[in-house]
């Protein structure tokens, strides 16, 4: 398994028991979808290696306290502590309507209500606070704030997002 072909489930935080049992936290809105995992894929040595789940729960609402098969000491859960955990991308829960995840709208077409086609979304940058669409028109970059305000539809069977931007505001990238 690639690491593209996965999402990021979270991150091994800190051991749970002297048994092996480890708790995952969880970097999602929805934790409870993930309590019935049969594995996951954890990243050692850049690579992803599949790991096998005798028992798992919820705890704590943002952690997933985890009993992996062939971890059975203090010594087996240290070897993969910090490590980051991943499942493959067909386990994402569908979104349906103007949700979507950021993977899933990169080389959509983006057209803006008034300004017609105004590029290709090239990713999110959610690096800061507000998360930008990042949308390349030729040689230029265009920056604009995810807001729900601006997106007006998430088109999945046309590969199309449609804004509805302030004036000025692409504009601006455009000259």
């Amino acid at each position: 398994m690639h690491k593209k072909d996965c999402f990021y489930l979270g991150k091994i935080a800190r051991k749970f028991s002297f048994k092996g049992e480890v708790l995952i936290f969880l970097d999602t809105d929805e934790p409870e979808l993930y309590q019935n995992l049969e594995s996951v894929f954890v990243e050692l040595n850049k690579t992803l290696v599949p790991f096998f789940i005798e028992k798992g729960a919820i705890h704590k609402d943002k952690f997933l306290r985890v009993r992996f098969e062939d971890v059975d000491s203090e010594a087996d859960a240290d070897a993969i502590m910090n490590c980051d955990v991943y499942l493959p991308l067909s386990m994402l829960p569908k979104l349906e309507g103007n949700k979507f995840y950021y993977h899933e709208i990169i080389d959509f077409e983006v057209e803006d209500l008034r300004l017609g086609n105004i590029g290709i979304m090239k990713g999110v940058n959610d690096s800061n606070a507000q998360p930008l669409f990042e949308i390349s028109k030729g040689n230029i970059e265009i920056l604009v704030p995810m807001i729900d305000a601006f997106i007006v539809k998430v088109d999945r069977q046309n590969k199309k997002i449609i804004l509805n931007t302030p004036e000025g505001l692409v504009d601006l990238y455009l000259g």
